[in-house]
């Protein structure tokens, strides 16, 4: 056979609908790899969390954190305060994550400038949001533990229209 035979027949055998063999040998396939090289934990739900913000056209903050645990702060681990602070050219955010559950976390956080700015939780089973106060405080309460985002919406006139964090391990 020549490469257009070979070709023609590709064409053929992929226009066809998928038949019994070809269930069979893609299970063996998967069967192998998941032994072999399987997906790591959590990578799905990482890759699908990064998507949901494709189409956001933001500045995208830095990230400072301070474990008050590792600084000799009172409590066991499962009580351990975080602070992370974000910054960019448009704002500057600083989030405490305090644990209220085995499963549970409450995030306070503030926001400069803060009057008004919509902030919202990018979680990997939806969002939330809320609107900081006037001096630029807001609070999320009994947030599930995982991957999580903020993303700051700026008013009308700023730099950017919205700051977006880098993802971190609520």
């Amino acid at each position: 056979m020549n490469f257009a035979d070979d070709r023609a027949l590709e064409e053929r055998l992929a226009a066809e609908s998928i038949d019994h063999d070809d269930l069979a040998l893609l299970n063996s396939l998967r069967a192998y790899y998941d032994e072999h090289d399987p997906v790591p934990d959590g990578l799905v739900e990482r890759i699908q969390f990064e998507l949901t913000l494709d189409a956001l056209e933001a500045e995208v903050a830095t990230l400072t954190q301070l474990d008050l645990s590792e600084a000799g702060a009172r409590g066991s681990a499962t009580e351990a305060v975080r602070t992370i602070t974000f910054t960019s050219e448009s704002a500057t955010t600083m989030v405490t994550i305090s644990p209220q559950s085995e499963d549970r976390v409450r995030v306070d956080g503030w926001v400069a400038p803060g009057a008004g700015i919509r902030v919202e939780l990018l979680l990997a089973d939806g969002a939330r949001e809320t609107i900081a106060d006037e001096d630029g405080r807001f609070v999320f309460d009994q947030v599930p533990t995982g991957l999580a985002k903020f993303a700051l919406h700026l008013p009308a006139g700023a730099a950017s229209a919205t700051v977006v964090s880098p993802t971190i391990e609520l």
